[in-house]
């Protein structure tokens, strides 16, 4: 009797790299949530509790006003998509320390620890947008079809996010201060983007550097869905330039320190 093998099927290296990011980012999101009474709504309390702080400071403190109405609307999406930049840069500062005897006895490729934390962000990002769309129903807000422009925003941030990861996670191994200084960063790119205020609020001879901030043109795809009036394709197009570079610059800053990394930690 002639016995037959089973054919074993063949993974590409793509498919290797896409089923491993998937594998650890799953893992992330149990690990977060498992121990957690609330789940997923600590994933929206903190920028609600954010939003509401703005909003009142902004709405019923002072008297200038900024942005758009509703103004919770205008706050929410851009500090939802905020979120997903600030917790993944500040987690890509501790990616290759955290996990440091899991990357020295893999060999899946090492900008996956990056990218997991760019992934799992992003989900929860797209999480919160039912958040986001209860409060344009509640505020009357009205939605316009550059929605679909979200698409293009989600995949920009992503570029622009996982090219910062790239840069920061290795070098914080070699300069350990550089976490908190990523930290300070943070904060100021917090009040130096278009979040609790538009491109139009800026007086003008500034408008023209702050497109230079590739949050910007990010931001302006979001808000357009409720408030097209936002959307600058300058600032869109100035910040898909700024983030593909950001991106190659990151994959260069990973390829020549990879192998001192694996030797540091």
């Amino acid at each position: 009797m002639s016995s037959t093998a089973l054919p074993t099927r063949s993974w590409s290296p793509f498919d290797r790299y896409r089923r491993s990011l998937w594998l650890l980012t799953v893992r992330d999101l149990r690990v977060r949530y498992s121990t957690s009474v609330l789940g997923y709504f600590w994933s929206i309390l903190d920028p609600l509790v954010m939003a509401g702080i703005y909003w009142f400071v902004f709405t019923q403190v002072f008297s200038r006003p900024v942005g758009t109405e509703p103004y919770i609307v205008f706050l929410l999406s851009a500090l939802l998509p905020w979120m997903w930049f600030n917790g993944a840069v500040s987690d890509s500062t501790r990616a290759y320390l955290r996990e440091a005897k899991l990357i020295r006895s893999t060999k899946i490729p090492r900008t996956i620890w990056v990218a997991r934390l760019v992934l799992s962000k992003g989900i929860e990002f797209v999480a919160s947008i039912p958040v986001l769309a209860i409060f344009a129903i509640l505020g009357g807000a009205t939605i316009h079809w550059e929605a679909f422009y979200f698409l293009l925003a989600i995949v920009l941030q992503a570029v622009l996010t996982l090219g910062v990861g790239l840069i920061v996670a290795p070098l914080v191994v070699f300069f350990r201060d550089l976490d908190r200084a990523t930290k300070l960063v943070l904060r100021f790119l917090f009040y130096a983007s278009p979040i609790i205020y538009g491109l139009g609020d800026l007086p003008p001879q500034l408008q023209g550097w702050a497109t230079l901030n590739p949050l910007f043109g990010i931001f302006s795809l979001y808000r357009s869905a409720f408030f097209p009036e936002q959307l600058n394709w300058m600032a869109v197009a100035v910040g898909s330039g700024v983030s593909i570079v950001v991106l190659v610059l990151g994959i260069l800053v990973f390829n020549r320190t990879e192998r001192a990394v694996l030797k540091e930690i």
